[in-house]
């Protein structure tokens, strides 16, 4: 759906360049919701305005739906963005205009007829649960519910692409809950592909199928969010749970710590208690969760094992046979 190929972004400011973005590569699967996580300065506003080339790229390709855009004529490009909507951390509604009339206008640019455009907004209204505030104004609404307008007004075309840029950050939590909770059920109604800028972990958790990290405008990572954080050493579990590893406690002078992660199925086996009586290692549990990450469910538990040291090493043969992806900490 969308490919970027070595994306740069040069800013020249006082006589000096600044670079937001260096060589980005990226692949997003159409019908995904992919994530761009990264801090502030990342470059992460830079590069989702370089998709819908409210940003010109200094250098790359920018493709989506299978097309080069950035050689597009100003007449392909307008048509162009018709098929990709955008969601912004202020909203950006119109205060003089109602519920509806913030829906309608992208519709009305667009020379769309007023029956049609009734039936448009109506139904995206019921879409995101605000069919009773049509006649309502911004300054009446909720945070929320204001994302929520922004939301239907963006799906207003009939886009193919939905770009979200940090869309939650200026939401309570619950009600970021409730706007991932919709962006997930228009993704899977309407099989939109959703690319969604965040600084926030929780973000990523609840919503992203895939993810790439962004850091100083380069991409360090990038893969599907279960897989990164089943794998060792990478850099989206290293974010997630970094203090599991502040928190390991050291027990036994002798004992190992060991990190270990149970996604999807293996999370509901009796893993540990198998491994205790086949491999004769103890296993202290130092701290433990088990939380919904991408749909799916992921365990985590830091264990610090004591035993001879082959025994152990099998052990921890064993766990990865079983799809556990254990990661020894070193005693600080």
């Amino acid at each position: 759906m969308i490919v970027l190929k070595g994306l740069t972004k040069v800013f020249r400011q006082n006589g000096q360049e600044i670079v937001a973005l260096s060589n980005v590569s990226l692949h997003v699967p159409r019908g995904q919701i992919f994530g761009i996580l990264g801090q502030s300065g990342a470059g992460k506003s830079t590069l989702i305005r370089c998709v819908n080339l409210l940003e010109r790229p200094t250098a790359g390709e920018v493709w989506v739906d299978g097309r080069e855009i950035t050689g597009l004529t100003p007449r392909e490009l307008r048509a162009a963005r018709q098929e990709m909507g955008m969601i912004f951390q202020q909203f950006n509604l119109f205060d003089s205009r109602t519920v509806f009339g913030n829906v309608a206008y992208p519709l009305e640019v667009a020379g769309w007829s007023r029956p049609r455009i009734r039936e448009r907004v109506e139904e995206l209204l019921a879409l995101v649960g605000l069919a009773d505030k049509a006649d309502a104004y911004p300054a009446q609404l909720s945070g929320g519910q204001k994302q929520r307008v922004g939301i239907a007004r963006a799906l207003a075309p009939g886009p193919k692409l939905l770009l979200s840029d940090e869309a939650t950050s200026a939401l309570d939590p619950d009600t970021t809950r409730s706007v991932l909770s919709l962006l997930r059920e228009i993704n899977q109604r309407l099989g939109l592909t959703i690319l969604l800028i965040t600084h926030q972990m929780e973000v990523v958790k609840q919503v992203c199928d895939s993810v790439a990290i962004l850091e100083g405008g380069t991409v360090v990572e990038q893969g599907g969010v279960l897989e990164l954080i089943g794998r060792p050493g990478s850099r989206l579990r290293e974010l997630f749970y970094e203090p599991a590893r502040e928190a390991a406690v050291r027990l036994n002078p002798d004992g190992v710590r060991v990190l270990l992660f149970f996604v999807g199925g293996s999370a509901d086996q009796p893993l540990i208690s198998a491994m205790v009586r086949r491999f004769q290692v103890d296993a202290n549990i130092v701290q433990g969760a088990i939380e919904r990450v991408a749909g799916s469910t992921v365990g985590r538990l830091l264990v610090e094992l004591t035993g001879r040291a082959e025994d152990i090493q099998a052990a921890l043969r064993f766990l990865e046979e079983q799809g556990v992806s254990p990661e020894v900490i070193p005693h600080g």
